[in-house]
């Protein structure tokens, strides 16, 4: 079978196409990294190529098929993991040159999951240090360029996988996503990001068991392949107290794009606390939603009072993370990523009481946005206030909005999405079309805690009806 059409196919007819033997699994393994290795000098999506590892499972995998033997539902399929993701006897670097030579002993059991499914591992994709920024970018690896313009950002933190999905390097990827990281990439290079709701997927290795807000996700092209990703990686793992008694759910099913949306109630609301949307942005989303209403739904506007909650996410995210890693500030300050650097430096004054207030007002959010769906099913709104910023743009400087200068990155970039990290609801970044600069826009939608299912089989509907995996980045 031809590269090319190898390259964009998606994960549900490539492991169908396996299980035929239509294609093998050593020649789809060895197809992914050959395009890996030749996008490297530009895309610069990858921190590890697994080569040797990923033909030797390539090799395992083959033998299995041909000796008749059950396979599982991802057997052959390319997959790469973000380098936050412990992955045994491949390095994991967090992004950082303080574990640029770091080879873990152990598999995330997300890693064992896919592995068990019958994934190949290809590689660790990139992600600025220990996942701290919305650019992909640190010292230890340099930027990854958007898959659609070069002149901009991947986004971040999970830009290496998505660059990797939307580039047809490899059909999916695990990514993680601690206050937009999945879902910001997502819709910088047109990809659908789906953040489950919390403890869903398990996250056995996270230091603080009961107030993470970080999630392991999918990272795919289509729907249905973030089904399919979701029904391998989650349920519970007694390691993780957030997802015990919690079985998963039929997501393949839910992702089948049967019937229409009647009686479905959408809120709107194109603001989150902030001041400017990008007329591309909201005029992509109006279509978007009157794409719904076509399929049945009832669209109406919410105009609620809602308070930008960057600063909530800030102490609450900033106080984890300096209990985290700021004791390599004292050692390794000079080789960390500046950006990192000035970030917890920032946080390091917080007093007990500051951040017991902040996990106070995330327990107050949370309640806030559950009276949302007293009169809606799904909420939706922008993923993004633009389109993607461009590739130098300074974490600490204005960004530019229809020629308008805005400050703080995180509160007039991406409050759509830090919200739904700290209160757990699911929520997903759609495709919903493209600005004059042939750059991708994208629609966030967000269920109810525990409705990850509904909000999947929303999410195909829409995709039925404004179809985008057939436009590919001019690669």
């Amino acid at each position: 079978m031809a590269d090319e059409s190898l390259a964009f196919m998606p994960a549900t007819e490539l492991a169908a196409a396996i299980r035929a033997r239509h294609v093998s699994p050593v020649e789809v393994a060895r197809a992914a990294l050959d395009r890996i290795i030749r996008s490297q000098p530009t895309l610069n999506a990858f921190i590890t190529i697994a080569e040797e590892q990923a033909m030797d499972q390539a090799r395992t995998a083959e033998a299995a098929l041909m000796r008749g033997e059950p396979v599982g539902p991802l057997h052959g399929v390319p997959v790469a993991v973000k380098d936050l993701v412990p992955t045994a006897g491949i390095r994991t670097t967090w992004g950082s040159m303080i574990f640029k030579d770091h080879v873990p002993d152990a598999d995330a059991i997300v890693v064992t999951r896919l592995k068990q499914a019958g994934a190949i591992i290809v590689g660790k994709t990139t992600t600025p240090e220990f996942g701290q920024q919305c650019l992909t970018e640190a010292p230890l690896f340099g930027r990854t360029r958007n898959a659609w313009r070069d002149d901009r950002t991947s986004g971040g933190s999970s830009g290496g996988s998505a660059v990797a999905v939307a580039s047809g390097l490899i059909p999916l990827a695990v990514a993680t996503d601690g206050g937009g990281s999945t879902r910001i990439p997502a819709a910088c290079n047109g990809l659908v990001g789906f953040k489950q709701g919390l403890g869903v997927v398990p996250q056995e290795y996270a230091q603080d068991g009961f107030g993470n807000i970080s999630y392991i996700t999918p990272m795919t092209r289509t729907v249905a392949d973030t089904a399919l990703m979701l029904s391998v990686m989650a349920g519970p793992d007694l390691r993780d107290p957030l997802s015990t008694g919690r079985p998963p759910g039929n997501f393949i099913a839910a992702a089948s794009p049967d019937g229409d949306l009647a009686g479905l109630r959408i809120a709107w609301r194109s603001r989150l606390g902030n001041h400017a949307v990008a007329s591309s942005v909201s005029s992509a989303c109006a279509a978007a939603l009157g794409a719904l209403a076509e399929l049945g739904a009832n669209v109406t506007e919410s105009t609620s009072p809602f308070e930008n909650p960057e600063s909530v996410w800030f102490v609450n995210n900033g106080s984890y993370r300096r209990a985290q890693f700021g004791h390599h500030l004292e050692r390794h300050r000079a080789i960390m990523c500046p950006t990192f650097v000035r970030q917890m430096d920032r946080v390091a004054s917080y007093s007990a009481a500051e951040l017991y207030e902040a996990i106070f007002a995330r327990t107050r959010l949370y309640r806030q946005v559950q009276t949302w769906f007293e009169t809606a099913d799904i909420v939706a709104m922008p993923t993004l206030s633009r389109p993607a910023l461009p590739i130098d743009q300074d974490f600490f400087g204005p960004i530019e909005i229809d020629n308008q200068s805005v400050e703080n990155i995180r509160a007039a970039w991406y409050p759509y999405t830090m919200p739904f990290n700290l209160t757990g609801n699911p929520a997903v970044s759609l495709p919903c079309g493209f600005d004059a600069a042939g750059m991708p826009l994208a629609i966030q939608l967000v269920a109810r805690p525990g409705e990850d299912e509904r909000l999947l089989r929303v999410a195909a509907l829409f995709e039925r009806a404004r179809p985008w995996v057939d436009r590919r980045p001019p690669v």
